[in-house]
């Protein structure tokens, strides 16, 4: 996966814990941050759940569609 470098503010309080969280863990910094975005935002439920179905993607937005068209009444 492509990673793009980026500068953000952040408090001293929360950039401490990430870096003891990544010396814990043996991981840099930003594997910590993202980590913890990714599942803030949902994105490794959304991974997880990609990773546990057999359907192809056109399926998949077969079944998004239906799903979408069923709740609109």
């Amino acid at each position: 996966m492509t990673k793009v470098r980026t500068t953000l503010t952040i408090d001293p309080e929360v950039l401490r814990a990430v870096k003891v969280r990544a010396a814990r863990l043996g991981k840099g910094d930003s594997d910590v941050i993202e980590e913890a975005l990714r599942r803030d935002l949902g994105l490794d439920l959304l991974d997880r759940l990609w990773a546990a179905t057999d359907l192809d993607e056109d399926a998949a937005l077969m079944l998004a569609v239906e799903a979408q068209h069923r709740t609109r009444g």
